[in-house]
């Protein structure tokens, strides 16, 4: 008989215990929104194709359909993050929710509850692991198995000891490296849409009387002690009386890395101060893990336009707008110059405000000397500079209609109708 309970059980005792207010979940609902205009404007785009074509083929159940809904959810790279955690929720939480949800009849409201407790569950975990295991490892891929596994648990009313179980299990399944950034592949796809269906296989499994690691947080062969060197379990219980972490999260205006947004946002406040005059140099300041994952210095298509912190910048500046045009051919070939006059590097300053503050500064100087500068502690979408429910709603639709979706603003009505009780809605059929 162990001591005292698992970290694994005292963080679902957490999630049981904590009250959810009509606020937390039309906020949760909004972010659902989110997650699914991501899914289902990425159904028509070519990067989407391997991965349907081998699901249609082999079929499956909740599972495969939670690992279809993950995989489209972060192609258009329009996911939203949270900063403390590093980490996409809503391209893991929701499709598990989303999945089980649909196949079990579950109402919006419960599916709501679910999601909202499965991402308090990567957050609160993600946070704690330490910047050593981000270096290495994608936290979404990580992270992911832990909340989908909770989320789907919750629809499936598994008892205290399966969801434990379950948890274990979901958490031996973690794993997700950068590499893919080295050349651009698809890996990042297989992250998302994996962890959701580990999560829910391991929760699927645990109904079954499958059994898993209660300690698989804090063992001495577990998730900390195996992949956060510098993690700190206990930071896992931190703060429990706080608000839910899901208002901390942060919203893209724009299809890139999140870690290009703060020099983004200051490129497109110093675009209309530039009026077309002659740029001879632009230089950006940002925190250290913006350059590790985002310093592509001479992009070439637009994967690796998209993390090219000098791309970014310079295409804002000279355009005065970001969309999905911004990482086409034309715009690569239209920023390359200034491209080529960019430098970017990381100060002291923002790298000991990260990962509080995801910051950068622009410095732009004009052929006759005038230098003109902007700064960003916080980029538009931060819960310190949020989107406004109207931007939130106008984005969704863009990328409904974007995926071909007939009627946008229906698909947003039935998925804001689900703080009411109303139905899931069935995304690939939409």
């Amino acid at each position: 008989m162990l001591a005292t309970p698992s970290l694994s059980t005292r963080l679902l005792d957490l999630l049981a215990s904590r009250p959810v207010s009509e606020r937390d979940l039309e906020m949760t609902a909004m972010f659902t929104l989110d997650a699914v205009a991501g899914i289902a404007g990425a159904r028509t785009d070519p990067k989407a194709r391997p991965i349907l074509d081998w699901l249609t083929a082999e079929g499956g159940g909740m599972s495969r359909a939670a690992l279809r809904l993950g995989a489209l959810s972060n192609i258009l790279e329009m996911d939203s993050m949270h900063r403390g955690a590093a980490m996409h929720a809503g391209t893991v939480v929701v499709p598990a929710a989303l999945a089980v949800g649909q196949a079990l009849g579950r109402d919006g409201r419960s599916v709501l509850i679910a999601i909202l407790k499965g991402c308090e569950t990567v957050f609160r975990i993600g946070r704690s692991v330490g910047p050593t295991h981000y270096r290495v490892y994608q936290n979404t891929a990580t992270v992911g198995p832990f909340g989908a596994a909770v989320a789907a648990g919750l629809l499936m009313d598994l008892s205290p000891v399966d969801f434990v179980h379950a948890f274990g299990n979901a958490g031996t399944q973690s794993g997700g490296f950068w590499e893919f950034l080295a050349d651009g592949t698809l890996t990042k796809q297989l992250h998302a849409g994996g962890s959701a269906e580990r999560g829910v296989v391991a929760a699927q499994l645990a109904q079954r009387g499958f059994t898993g690691p209660s300690r698989i947080l804090e063992g001495d062969r577990g998730f900390f002690k195996a992949s956060c060197p510098d993690g700190d379990p206990n930071a896992v219980l931190r703060d429990p009386d706080a608000p839910w972490e899901l208002w901390h999260n942060s919203y893209k205006p724009w299809p890139s890395p999140r870690h290009t947004h703060p020099a983004i946002d200051a490129a497109l406040a110093l675009s209309a101060q530039v009026g077309g005059r002659r740029i001879r140099r632009l230089e950006v300041d940002t925190y250290q893990v913006a350059l590790d994952l985002c310093n592509e210095p001479s992009p070439a298509n637009e994967h690796e336009a998209k993390f090219s912190l000098r791309h970014c910048a310079a295409i804002a500046l000279l355009e005065g707008r970001v969309d999905f045009t911004s990482f086409e051919d034309d715009a690569i070939r239209h920023a390359r110059d200034l491209v080529g006059q960019t430098s970017v590097r990381a100060t002291e300053a923002f790298t000991a405000a990260y990962p509080r503050s995801w910051g950068a500064e622009l410095r732009v100087t004009l052929d006759g000397g005038e230098t003109l500068v902007e700064r960003r502690a916080h980029a538009r979408g931060d819960p310190e500079a949020p989107m406004s429910d109207a931007e939130m709603v106008a984005k969704a639709e863009i990328l409904f209609r974007l995926g071909g979706v007939a009627e946008p603003a229906a698909l947003t009505a039935r998925v804001l109708d689900m703080v009411r009780g109303g139905k899931v809605p069935d995304l690939l059929g939409a």
